[in-house]
């Protein structure tokens, strides 16, 4: 009997081994995913699960995190550092940004410090102190020495080697000295005056020498407003003082009430750079409007007054362009400085003359200011618009691959190369997403809420919305159990019009025991997931799962699973059929 010869289908082979991670658009690249869920570039170009994360502890209304030799954090109104209590409590409730100066950790907006590396070194950066009672007011020396024997007219006293005189012939007041050496009297031009309390010891647990500080109620008026303390004394055997810069009659007022206090601005946003804690502010701060850039004295993060003529002294700015900010940073070594629609960042002039920069372009997302982190040498954070990257010059997009989804509310952190992003979608969902910088990589991990990151000693902290402190990499803590993932293809065979169908999968992988993956495929488009296969298997090697072909124009793959997966190829068995 002879039978027809029938001619073989028009088959082809498809092999990803390349995985190239989260693309949310609708026509993306072969290795792309358009979804993915606890997945990771960790062992690129295999497609694997992320690190496992520990959990540390919960903590009770948790107020932000910052890494130092080890990990400090708020809660409940304390700060810890390395899991023990500190004396810093009562803090205020709500969110805080925690800087780093040196061995200290400083607190805003409770505007309060803490010495890491000396735990009696603590309090409020503020300081104010009230008198009521005597209070002497007489001409003295730089370090507080009263001036003894002072002569006051308009003509000369008898002159003696060393002899004081305050000349008022021209209608001021000019403290001379007489020099035998040059036979004449000489003008003695830094003149200052000490006032004397009636405490013992308070003023200079509150002040120190060239604190810059407001004086008010003094008898003189001129020793009211903005001064420099340029000596402070007192103890339980000497009354406390404080001297000022100017020249006064000797008097003394029984009656006197007069208050001396050291004020840090109402600050946006805070930074330390150069030795320095900078800071913003756009609003009205209870007197008047303003849009400013601070800086403390070098090295003197409680001194945003001190004005001494010096290159060490603290620094005020206006800014002229308008809206609020939304962002700071240290970067490069420059402070860096956000608005939606600018970056202003501050050139740090050596002799104190330091200049304000500007850049017209995106911007920190308004409350996303916590997207700021550095990788490498790059900058990464939330723009209105999308995720950027910044090295100086203008911000570059690199968030396409997370499609035309809308986010906000950026928290990151940092860690092995990777920038973690925790952002809220339109819908109020949170997503956490991982972008390997070196790759140009996306990958989304799970729906974690993150509130605040932070890095110690390469492990990535993270403080989620339910208290939990988690240590992204899994060095410390309790580990999770086994993971839940999900890989989901884009749109696929659509390179040819034709009818086509999937016959069988050959998965190249490596999963330990009791790791489970299952095949799931929906035909063009019609949202309905159909269950093709389950893979139970340990160790290296290659699966093959035969598919009950059905004919469609286009498909999309699903992977899900539970444990430890690295998967190293897919193949796909495609053979084509007609138009019809």
């Amino acid at each position: 009997m002879r039978l027809p010869i029938l001619e073989s289908g028009n088959t082809s082979r498809h092999v990803t081994d390349v995985f190239s991670g989260y693309d949310h658009r609708l026509k993306i690249a072969d290795g792309a995913f358009f979804d993915t869920k606890n997945l990771s570039s960790q062992h690129y170009p295999l497609m694997s699960t992320r690190p496992h994360r520990g959990t540390v502890k919960t903590l009770t209304n948790p107020g932000g995190i910052i890494g130092k030799d080890a990990l400090c954090y708020v809660a409940d109104g304390t700060l810890y550092v390395n899991d023990l209590a500190t004396p810093v409590t009562g803090l205020s409730a709500g969110e805080k940004q925690l800087v780093s100066m040196g061995a200290y950790v400083v607190i805003f907006p409770d505007k309060v410090y803490y010495n890491t590396e000396d735990p009696t070194d603590y309090g409020n950066m503020e300081a104010t102190y009230s008198s009521v009672g005597t209070i002497t007011y007489a001409p003295c020396r730089v370090d507080g020495t009263v001036y003894e024997n002072i002569t006051k007219g308009e003509s000369e006293p008898t002159p003696t080697n060393g002899a004081l005189w305050i000349d008022t012939s021209d209608g001021g007041m000019v403290l001379r000295q007489y020099s035998s050496s040059f036979s004449g009297w000489t003008e003695i031009t830094n003149v200052y005056t000490r006032i004397t309390f009636s405490d013992h010891g308070n003023v200079p647990d509150l002040f120190k020498q060239y604190d810059g500080v407001t004086v008010s109620g003094a008898h003189y008026e001129d020793l009211n407003g903005q001064k420099v303390i340029y000596a402070v004394g007192g103890d339980s055997n000497e009354q406390d003082y404080i001297v000022l810069v100017g020249l006064y009659d000797a008097y003394t007022d029984e009656e006197g009430s007069i208050t001396v206090s050291r004020t840090i601005p109402q600050m946006d946003y805070v930074c330390e750079c150069q030795n320095r804690l900078w800071g913003c502010f756009y609003g009205n701060d209870g007197e008047k409007n303003l849009n400013e850039i601070y800086c403390s004295a070098l090295g003197d993060f409680k001194n945003f007054r001190q004005y001494m003529g010096l290159s060490t002294d603290s620094w005020t700015a206006s800014v002229g362009s308008d809206g609020q900010w939304t962002g700071a940073i240290n970067y490069l070594g420059r402070p860096t400085f956000f608005k939606e629609n600018r970056i202003h960042q501050v050139t740090i002039s050596a002799t104190g003359g330091h200049r304000i920069d500007e850049t017209i372009c995106r911007g920190v997302q308004k409350g996303s200011f916590r997207s700021l982190k550095v990788v490498g040498e790059s900058l990464y954070y939330k723009s209105r618009d999308d995720v950027c990257t910044w090295q100086g010059g203008f911000p570059i997009g690199i968030s396409a691959q997370l499609g035309d989804v809308k986010y906000d509310s950026a928290v990151a952190g940092t860690a092995f190369g990777l920038y973690y992003l925790s952002m809220r979608d339109g819908a109020g969902n949170y997503h956490l997403f991982t972008y390997d910088a070196a790759r140009d990589m996306w990958y989304r991990e799970d729906n974690l809420h993150a509130l605040y990151f932070d890095t110690v000693d390469g492990e990535l902290f993270c403080v989620d919305s339910d208290g939990h402190l988690l240590a992204m990499r899994g060095s410390v803590g309790t580990l999770e159990g086994s993971i839940d993932w999900i890989a989901e293809t884009g749109t696929l065979a659509y390179e040819t019009a034709d009818r086509k169908y999937v016959s069988r999968f050959n998965l190249s992988l490596r999963m330990a025991a009791g790791d489970t993956l299952t095949i799931w495929i929906q035909y063009d488009s019609d949202g309905v997931w159909h269950d093709r296969g389950h893979v139970t298997f340990s160790g290296l090697g290659t699966v093959t799962v035969p598919i009950r072909p059905r004919r469609c124009d286009h498909l999309q793959i699903r992977l899900t699973g539970t444990g430890d997966l690295k998967l190293y190829a897919i193949t796909r068995i495609v053979e084509i059929g007609s138009d019809m």
